[in-house]
């Protein structure tokens, strides 16, 4: 990732992100006051709505800015942990996500099923984890972190052609 290890865990440390780089988390119900210290939860919801399940995550360790370690919980699905690396690289931080089943459906499966669909789960969390993280840096760098208090009202913009005709055409 093109940041520090810190842009990525001041983006690991908002509870709130959490559905927006985990893929198949849906949307955040609650986030633990002293998240994300260690014991700390954050509960979200897994699937596509009408059918989700509710999930907890909790922080095992939280080792800024190298290390998180999460214990999430899904239901029958089970529980697993998750490991997150961070270290400094020549262009930015090398981040790994390491992540394996320990309780309940998944981990009753062999090795050979689930773990090629957590890899390529987990490659997406980290290009989204990357998005946010380098997103973070760039506003970091631009000096903008601190200026968003207000709810921003752009006085230019025009949405494009293709935009305003869609919006008259469906008639919302």
């Amino acid at each position: 990732m093109r940041c520090t290890p810190d842009d990525l865990f001041a983006v690991l440390s908002d509870g709130w992100l959490y559905p927006v780089w985990v893929v198949g988390a849906a949307r955040m119900r609650d986030v633990d006051e002293h998240w994300p210290r260690k014991g700390a939860r954050i509960h979200h919801s897994l699937g596509i709505w009408p059918v989700m399940m509710h999930d907890e995550t909790e922080i095992v360790e939280w080792s800024p800015p190298h290390r998180l370690r999460l214990r999430p919980k899904a239901g029958i699905l089970g529980r697993g942990v998750i490991r997150i690396d961070a270290r400094p690289h020549a262009d930015g931080t090398a981040v790994t996500i390491l992540e394996e089943p320990v309780s309940g459906a998944a981990s009753l499966l062999p090795a050979a099923l689930w773990k090629p669909m957590l890899v390529l789960r987990n490659h997406e969390c980290l290009n989204r984890l990357a998005f946010l993280a380098e997103g973070r840096r760039e506003e970091r760098e631009a000096r903008e972190l601190d200026h968003r208090t207000e709810t921003p009202d752009p006085q230019d913009g025009t949405p494009s052609p293709q935009a305003r005709e869609d919006v008259r055409d469906a008639g919302v």
